[in-house]
């Protein structure tokens, strides 16, 4: 099985002992020579100093960093402010992202969709910045159908997205249509599935509901039958997701992209089994 690429996604920490264990854990993941490191970016931008300040981190450490970059509840002088400190940085990869409203806010913004901040970058920018933006192999959870979501996309990459990264997933078959479908529709650029490591049956079960990612019934009983066994969680996890990957390889995508949640461990056992 040919190895492939592999990039990883972090969030910006809240306090400074979360600042140095990041510190620590990316060391242990360059150990994999990651193609590039994202950082993610709160609702309504609301952790931009935090985002920023860790892209500048990964850049100083001779890693390739993609800011994530959300366009909800901002406005063209905003983004334009933003996108000129990243490029003074030295950024050169943006994941651009419609993002989340603060609670408690109404709609905001002069951006309505992702695909209107990827056509504005480039309109900005030209092609200073490579531009992944989101695809969700299981349907944005806000689609009105599997048809419009495949058009948001493809929206996104006539705007001008070189690369997309996929909501995580269990069910490989999911990912496979949602390829075929998408370049039946005239989606030429790579789609890298997202992969996310199991360590804790109700951090993932949360998040999933949040975010419309599909946990199969089966994986969802056996991970409440384990109950509070975090050991034997991160077994079954490491299991599950591991066999998910080598089908993914099998079947010949373009890279693997690990949601990290800022821990090591589980990255680097499945990413080694992999290799």
């Amino acid at each position: 099985m040919a190895t492939v690429p592999i990039s990883l996604e972090f969030f910006p920490p809240k306090t400074p002992e979360g600042v140095e264990k990041l510190r620590a854990v990316r060391q242990q993941l360059y150990a994999l020579k990651p193609e590039f490191c994202s950082v993610t970016y709160g609702a309504g931008g609301s952790t931009r100093t935090g985002t920023f300040d860790a892209v500048q981190e990964i850049l100083n450490e001779g890693v390739d960093a993609a800011s994530h970059f959300s366009c909800i509840g901002a406005t063209r002088a905003s983004v334009r402010e933003q996108l000129q400190q990243l490029q003074d940085m030295g950024v050169k990869r943006l994941v651009a992202l419609r993002g989340d409203l603060p609670s408690g806010h109404g709609t905001g913004g002069e951006f309505l969709y992702a695909s209107d901040l990827v056509a504005f970058i480039r309109a900005e920018t030209g092609d200073a910045f490579h531009i992944e933006v989101a695809g969700y192999p299981e349907m944005h959870p806000q689609a009105k159908n599997p048809q419009a979501d495949l058009q948001a996309l493809k929206a996104k990459v006539d705007a001008g997205a070189n690369g997309i990264i996929t909501q995580y997933f269990f069910n490989a078959d999911a990912y496979f249509r949602f390829v075929d479908e998408a370049q039946r529709a005239g989606i030429q650029v790579p789609i890298v599935p997202g992969i996310m490591p199991i360590t804790s049956s109700s951090q993932l079960i949360r998040f999933s509901d949040a975010c419309g990612a599909e946990i199969p019934r089966w994986l969802r009983l056996r991970l409440l039958e384990l109950g509070d066994d975090v050991e034997g969680i991160k077994a079954f996890g490491l299991e599950v997701v591991g066999r998910l990957c080598q089908r993914l390889l099998q079947g010949g995508v373009p890279s693997l992209h690990f949601y990290t949640m800022n821990q090591s461990q589980q990255v680097v056992f499945l990413a080694n089994q992999l290799n």
